[in-house]
């Protein structure tokens, strides 16, 4: 689909030059990913106005005749059909179902007509309206202005659950299959996993359908902090944690856990508990029987926050000590996996990749770059006479002069650029969409800043480096894979040795 915009097509490619290569290539050639006709585009343009009417929905629904059958068939179910006379026009039946109802069943249809037999996908759709519906509550009392807009992002602000489940169906139903996983433990996992969360892919997804630049930015900072002036982002925010704790298999304690949290924020006053919860009492069931889903479990929502009062209650300094202790304990946990996981890529010496790590990155990237027909260079660079070196000042400071270099060659590599220590004194760089000229440059970048700076002392003297330099770009021969790639790289490198060391060769130049 073509975005909108110039203003929406470079959010757009901002933000898939934020996605991991390999999230954004399996994204693309995923043909399950959901989609938006025109007409849904139009109704969520539409909603994002303050003062929108049935009758602007009702114009924007006609466009496409099959959206309007199913609006009509909604307004004309036994749920909603009060009176002997059917609802003969979208106007009519817009009228009927109301606002919030009429955009959750266009959105419904258009993107998860299918899903709903995948119990995942039910308990999304499920956190979805019961979200939006939490934060138009919310926006009612804080931003009345803006309660139409908070709505429809709320309901779209997980969209991204739904694509990595569509893209990556096996692994998805693993992460997500656990109802009692708060969703800041599904972004750390999401993280761990993919590289990402479901922010930055919801955001990237709207942006490829032409979305406005509100609702993408709303999506992707949707799990944000609560300390914030921008009350819009507040309901948006508060909507998930509020929307996890009444599908709770124990409501009254994840909602007692949200509370505790939310009581020192001085937004918290503003707006009634008891009242909100009353709205999702009286709302949801209309919205679950328009959407075909299967409601809540009833929730007598007096009782639920009587008993979370009293459970809040209940809460002693040790009870909350112990709960900082286990989530700190989780932390730790997280923390120490996510640290085994970095040290099995990194060199220990030099802090860049390992060679185990650069040779899976460049097999991903070379396949990208055949199927998206994108260029890639690749630099292998050896430290000359660095035996000699070894020999004269000792392994320790060899081991100084990789250390150094390493942060050299950090310094001056761009965001996307992957280096690494290949073995021994080798090092290699792979460069995206950089063809040979520019590798050419970025290499005499590395060969005049060893003239510039020692990359060790000994004995308060100086020692300064050279190092011979192959680059090899994809464009410049038929390799078959990545490693034909690296053996040009490495030929023109041995080509630099036998032609005096310390410059750059290029393969085919």
């Amino acid at each position: 689909m073509t975005v909108n915009t110039a203003a929406s097509e470079t959010r757009y490619t901002t933000l898939a030059d934020q996605l991991p290569s390999f999230i954004s290539s399996t994204l693309l050639q995923c043909k399950r990913l959901p989609s938006l006709p025109a007409a849904a585009l139009r109704v969520l343009n539409v909603a994002r106005t303050a003062d929108a009417t049935c009758s602007d929905y009702a114009k924007a629904i006609e466009h496409d005749p099959a959206l309007t059958a199913r609006v009509m068939s909604v307004a004309n179910s036994v749920h909603y059909l009060r009176t002997a006379q059917p609802s003969h026009t979208c106007f009519d039946a817009t009228q009927r179902l109301g606002l919030d109802v009429t955009l959750a069943t266009v959105l419904s249809f258009c993107l998860f007509e299918d899903d709903h037999d995948a119990h995942s996908r039910a308990r999304f759709w499920q956190r979805a309206i019961t979200a939006a519906a939490a934060a138009s509550y919310l926006a009612k009392q804080l931003c009345p202005h803006q309660s139409g807009s908070i709505f429809t992002t709320a309901l779209l602000q997980d969209i991204g659950i739904l694509a990595l489940q569509k893209a990556y169906p096996a692994d998805a139903d693993l992460l997500y299959a656990d109802d009692r996983s708060s969703h800041q433990h599904i972004i750390q996992v999401e993280k761990r996993y993919f590289g990402c969360d479901h922010t930055l892919v919801g955001a990237w997804l709207m942006a490829k359908w032409g979305a406005h630049d509100e609702l993408i930015n709303a999506i992707y900072h949707s799990h944000g902090s609560l300390e914030t002036d921008d009350m819009a982002a507040v309901c948006l925010r508060m909507s998930g944690p509020i929307a996890d704790a009444w599908l709770s298999a124990n409501p009254s304690q994840a909602l007692a856990d949200v509370l505790r949290q939310w009581r020192t924020l001085p937004t918290f006053n503003n707006w009634a508990v008891d009242g909100l919860l009353a709205h999702l009492q009286q709302t949801l069931p209309p919205l679950s029987n328009a959407l075909g889903l299967s409601a809540p479990c009833g929730v007598d929502s007096l009782a639920l926050l009587q008993n979370a009062q009293q459970l809040l209650f209940e809460h002693t300094l040790s009870l909350s000590a112990r709960l900082d202790a286990q989530y700190k304990a989780r932390e730790t946990l997280l923390n120490d996996y996510a640290k085994l996981e970095q040290r099995s890529r990194i060199d220990p010496l030099t802090k860049l990749a390992n060679r185990a790590w650069l040779e899976e990155q460049l097999r991903e990237r070379f396949h990208l770059c055949l199927t998206t027909k994108r260029t890639m260079s690749v630099v292998f660079i050896d430290l000359d006479h660095f035996k000699v070196l070894n020999d004269q000042y000792g392994h320790q400071a060899g081991d100084r002069v990789l250390t150094h270099f390493g942060k050299t060659l950090t310094s001056l590599i761009r965001s996307g650029d992957v280096a690494g220590r290949y073995g021994g004194e080798e090092f290699l760089v792979i460069l995206p969409d950089e063809d040979a000229d520019s590798a050419k440059c970025f290499a005499e970048r590395i060969t005049r800043r060893l003239q510039e700076r020692p990359m060790a002392r000994v004995d308060q003297k100086p020692v300064y480096v050279s190092v011979s330099i192959g680059v090899a770009c994809l464009n410049d021969g038929g390799f078959g894979n990545e490693q034909e790639l690296i053996d040009a790289a490495d030929q023109s490198m041995y080509f630099t040795k036998r032609s005096g060391r310390g410059g750059v060769s290029v393969y085919g130049h």
